[in-house]
């Protein structure tokens, strides 16, 4: 399972250092890897340029809430799920899975307990584990996994386009019929969005779809979200077509932020979310004050950020 924090990890981060022996943190230790361009990411400057800034390249630290964590432990459980037998699939096993991912999470980041409850002995604690059992019991109102064997899950996508740029994601679950026709479908445990929600969470999808065109040389029949929250479903059928236009859209943005990047000039762009946005204070747009530009990272290593679990979550 992967850190659920908001802390942005780096795209270039590899999953082991070279070295066993090595601190996975120390840059030079970590095998060296393209900056990529993930679907969170190229939303989150197509939303804000300067909150793209403060998460891949200043890489502020963003405090998780109790439900972003709660849809970090609800994605483990639904991939573990698959590894049962299907006949054992049932929502009273997806259940029992909480707690024990749970525990995972707070050994590989023990801050966790402290940031979202008084400890491990709070006593909201209970019920936010009963929580993430609810939305489990919701998900098998949306399709029966007991029929379902997915050809991947949580599966790591990285391809590049015929103009250089890499593309990095990670896609919840694969389904591949007899007939080779593809379905992907990602989890979350939100309530289905509006107009404008949807168009961000549709653009992820395409994003996947395009990396699976690159990849395989199809076109993903369906690109299906599946929202916990309210047993909605959103289906969309791309065209190759469509993902070609997708992968201009890509492009442009990544030479925007390129462009940025050389000089700094990372735009703030107000709007409802800001709300929502743990770095309000110090954006311009609300009378803050950034910190300094640290300018674009000339360590590989260090360049542009791949989404996170909680970016993921919904």
């Amino acid at each position: 399972m992967r850190s659920p924090t908001l802390t942005t990890v780096s795209d270039s981060l590899a999953a082991a250092p070279a070295d066993p022996g090595a601190d996975p943190a120390d840059p030079a230790a970590r095998p060296w890897r393209r900056p990529a361009l993930s679907p969170s990411r190229a939303g989150d400057f197509k939303q804000c340029p300067l909150l793209y800034r403060f998460r891949a390249i200043d890489r502020l630290p963003e405090r998780p809430t109790r439900a972003q964590v709660r849809g970090t432990v609800v994605h483990a459980v639904l991939e573990r799920l698959y590894e049962l037998p299907a006949v054992q699939r049932v929502p009273a096993a997806a259940r029992a899975m909480v707690s024990p991912a749970w525990e995972e999470l707070t050994a590989l980041e023990p801050e966790l307990v402290g940031q979202l409850f008084t400890g491990s002995d709070d006593p909201e604690l209970p019920g936010w584990l009963e929580s993430a059992g609810a939305l489990l019991e919701a998900y098998f109102r949306l399709e029966d996994p007991r029929r379902l064997e997915p050809e991947a899950r949580e599966l790591l996508v990285e391809t590049e386009l015929d103009s250089g740029l890499l593309l990095r994601g990670y896609i919840d679950r694969i389904d591949v019929a007899p007939t080779g026709q593809l379905r992907v479908i990602d989890y979350k445990t939100g309530a289905a969005p509006r107009q404008v929600a949807e168009a961000r969470a549709l653009f992820q999808m395409k994003f996947y779809a395009l990396a699976l065109l690159h990849l395989r040389g199809i076109v993903p029949t369906q690109l299906r979200l599946l929202y916990l929250a309210d047993t909605e479903s959103l289906t969309y059928e791309p065209d190759e077509a469509e993902l070609r236009r997708f992968e201009r859209t890509l492009d442009a943005i990544w030479v925007a932020i390129l462009a940025a990047g050389r000089t700094g000039d990372f735009r703030p762009n107000p709007s409802r979310l800001c709300d929502w946005c743990s770095h309000k204070a110090l954006c311009p747009a609300w009378d803050g004050t950034p910190p300094e530009y640290p300018g674009w990272p000339e360590d590989p290593a260090a360049a542009g950020a791949e989404e996170t679990p909680v970016d993921r979550a919904g």
